[in-house]
């Protein structure tokens, strides 16, 4: 049996093989002579038939004698190498088997047959790399375990060595505190500075003053929705103008407030405003992808809700939660929004839900009682009808079996001069401690943008004991190393507490704000794990159509079952209701981590700063 060489990080880390094309075959044939190299043995396997069932046989007991080894304590493993090494035994496992074949169309184990006897190369170096170093972390040769030595202290001198933990753990606190600072937050001063000039400059284009500003009506009434606007007030770049108009020609909803605007640096290198934009101004692939789903009749509802939802306005997944959706609308379109396909247009004045409908979702909610917790969301009933939204929340107050009323909304980040003393009054009119809690939802995605006025939003919330709470979408946007760690730093200090992180949906017109599944998971494991508890309160979870939310950390609940020639993982999510309903798993095709690492590179990352992402899954 082959043992381990050391590892090299040659095909990770070399620039001219982090771009996955599947057709250059000179690139991809140097990494797979890599892979070949480091296991002669698996190599040898490969070659010995074309018969994929033979093969099987001999890779299962290749696998399970390492796996016997690993569990005696036989290769010498340490802790944190034997942990990674049983994870890469059982995912091989599940990539080679016939049933992961049968369930994703695909076989790797054929691929590598075919490759070993020099037949064509089908795959791509991203496919490469997975099935490399799922075979070196088999082995323990990830080299990516942190080894902190500390002195030998044979006296026993208690204090000595909490001395110098605490030297060793000053060390870290510092590369933290580093890693943090690189992420530039809207209450630092010269921000705060840079985005009064952008206010001013916008106020001057409207021809209005600081009072018009202050008035969230005054927002709403001058939404930009033109490009030609849009350039006059900020830099756009030519791909950015071009998406825009191409939006806006096909009906695409398309606006920004100029609140949201003033947190846009003037200049379009995106350097520090990267999520801000990103999070309105559509790339180009996603307005192409959405025209032409609709061109074809695709059915935009990647979430299967009209598969939950019981009665219009409402959608059931879970025992005890339901979700109202009184208006369908918001003060500006967030690109990858869940629901984004249902809204024809920026504070469109048909949004408002007709009041025998709002009344046959009211009168539902009370019949089930078997509820005890109502979300109201949308679109964003942070800008309805205020009067309309208090009647609301009233007849869902008068419901007995409902405890908590969550509030989701946007309007904290977008549009925080919404919330105005009067409009927190009303929201905290319908709290009774003891009986039934007012929490508001939001959606920070960047630390970028917390700023003075969002803080004095959520402020005066917590001032009336409503609790914030937030939801942040895991994109490229906020996925650098410590970058989440940054945001939910900011977000405790103007009183909001993380609750949820999401992997981006996989909808194919928002493929370019994805990321591999393993790089959240990474992130909870290493950089979030190293956070205060309080600072770490959120939970990274992957959002299933029709089923709802699958914990990622707890891992139960998927697994990888397949690597596809293109270097995508296919994850299989079983149905967390299961026992309950009878749901087929749902299968997922990710983002390939090579094709992750190459975005990142450009970014100016060092992709061996995240060489560990291979052995999350």
């Amino acid at each position: 049996m082959e043992m381990g060489s050391s590892v090299k990080e040659e095909s990770t880390l070399n620039p001219r093989w982090l771009d996955n094309e599947a057709g250059d075959h000179v690139r991809v044939d140097s990494c797979l002579k890599l892979l070949w190299a480091e296991n002669p043995v698996f190599h040898r396997l490969m070659q010995q038939s074309t018969d994929v069932e033979s093969v099987r046989r001999w890779v299962y007991n290749y696998l399970a004698d390492y796996e016997r080894k690993t569990l005696n304590n036989q290769l010498y493993l340490d802790i944190l190498d034997r942990n990674v090494a049983r994870k890469c035994i059982y995912v091989l496992k599940n990539i080679f088997s016939k049933r992961s074949e049968d369930i994703t169309g695909h076989s790797a184990l054929w691929a590598l047959i075919r490759a070993a006897h020099h037949r064509e190369v089908i795959f791509s170096i991203a496919f490469v790399e997975e099935l490399r170093h799922l075979l070196l972390g088999m082995k323990g040769n990830t080299n990516v375990g942190r080894r902190v030595t500390m002195e030998n202290l044979e006296n026993g001198d208690s204090l000595a060595e909490a001395v110098s933990r605490s030297n060793l753990l000053n060390v870290m606190a510092e590369e933290i505190r580093l890693r943090v600072d690189k992420y530039r937050s809207g209450l630092e001063k010269d921000v705060v500075l840079r985005r009064w000039a952008n206010r001013e400059r916008i106020l001057g284009f409207f021809g209005a003053d600081r009072n018009d500003w202050d008035d969230w009506r005054w927002h709403c009434r001058h939404i930009i929705r033109d490009w030609q606007i849009l350039d006059e007030i900020i830099e756009l770049t030519p791909a950015e103008k071009a998406a825009v108009i191409k939006a806006k020609v096909n009906e695409l909803p398309f606006g920004i407030t100029p609140y949201y605007l003033s947190l846009m640096d003037r200049e379009s290198d995106r350097e520090y405003d990267h999520a801000v934009r990103a999070q309105v101004i559509p790339p180009a692939d996603y307005v192409e992808n959405v025209v032409r789903g609709r061109a074809l009749g695709v059915d935009m509802d990647f979430m299967g809700e009209k598969d939950t939802s019981p009665v219009d306005l409402i959608t059931r997944r879970y025992p005890m939660v339901a979700i109202v959706k009184p208006h369908n609308t918001c003060a500006q379109i967030c690109v990858y929004c869940q629901r984004n396909w249902e809204i024809t247009d920026v504070l469109d004045p048909k949004a408002q839900a007709p009041r025998g409908m709002l009344g046959t979702a009211l009168e539902w909610l009370e019949a089930n009682t078997g509820l005890n917790e109502v979300l109201v969301t949308g679109g964003d009933p942070g800008i309805m009808n205020e009067r309309v939204m208090a009647e609301i929340l009233g007849r869902i107050s008068q419901m007995r079996h409902i405890r908590r009323i969550r509030i989701g909304t946007r309007v904290p980040v977008v549009l925080p001069m919404r919330i105005t003393e009067a409009y927190a009054d009303m929201l905290a009119d319908f709290a009774k401690p003891g009986n039934r809690e007012i929490v508001v939802m939001t959606h920070f995605e960047h630390p970028y943008e917390i700023t003075p006025e969002s803080m004095e939003a959520v402020q005066r919330l917590r001032a009336r004991k409503i609790p914030v709470y937030n939801q942040t979408v895991f994109t490229i946007e906020n996925a650098r190393k410590f970058e989440m760690v940054s945001l939910r730093i900011g977000l405790r200090k103007i009183g909001v507490d993380p609750y949820y992180t999401f992997n981006a949906k996989g909808k194919d017109e928002t493929r370019e704000y994805r990321v591999p599944i393993a790089r959240l998971v990474q992130e909870q494991a290493e950089e979030a794990r190293l956070s205060p508890g309080l600072d770490r309160t959120d939970e990274a979870v992957f959002n299933i159509p029709r089923l709802g939310k699958s914990y990622l950390r707890a891992g139960q609940d998927h697994e990888v079952v397949m690597v596809l020639p293109n270097g995508s993982r296919v994850y299989e999510f079983s149905p967390w209701d299961q026992g309950v309903n009878e749901t087929k798993p749902y299968l997922y095709e990710d983002v390939p981590i090579l094709e992750f690492l190459g975005k990142l590179a450009r970014r100016g990352e060092s992709p061996a700063d995240y060489r560990s992402i291979w052995y999350y899954f």
